[in-house]
């Protein structure tokens, strides 16, 4: 069993960043895959980002490229995503989920991950 509790969300304005972390426990997160997706009123739960087991792979959705930084901290067990240049199409429930099955779909499908957090929202105002 993985538990995972997202913490660091809150309301911003357009250009300014936040810092979501991300802390498990049953696992250690350098144990493990992980992403982080996010869910805006009305619309489908969208992938953010992945980070594979070894930290070395990172995919990130073209509408955050550039902007959003995974990382982890395998000291404090936790998983990062800081977010810079933060726009108001960023406003969601942002969640962190675990892979710990390593099935077979795809690491931007959702099915993908066995395990969820509660989710932190993340309010951009323009």
């Amino acid at each position: 069993q993985v538990q995972l509790v997202e913490s660091g969300g809150g309301l911003v304005q357009a250009g300014d960043s936040l810092r979501l972390s991300c802390a498990a426990s049953g696992r250690t997160v350098s144990s493990i895959a992980m992403g982080w997706f996010r869910q805006a009123p009305g619309k489908e739960r969208e992938f953010v980002v992945y980070m594979g087991r070894g930290g070395g792979d990172r995919y990130y959705a073209d509408s955050v490229k550039g902007r959003f930084t995974i990382s982890r901290d395998n000291a404090a067990n936790t998983v990062s995503l800081q977010m810079n240049s933060l726009k108001p199409e960023d406003t969601a429930v942002y969640y962190c989920a675990a892979d710990t099955a390593y099935g077979t779909a795809r690491y931007y499908d959702g099915g993908r991950y066995d395990y969820w957090g509660q989710g932190t929202q993340v309010t951009v105002s323009s």
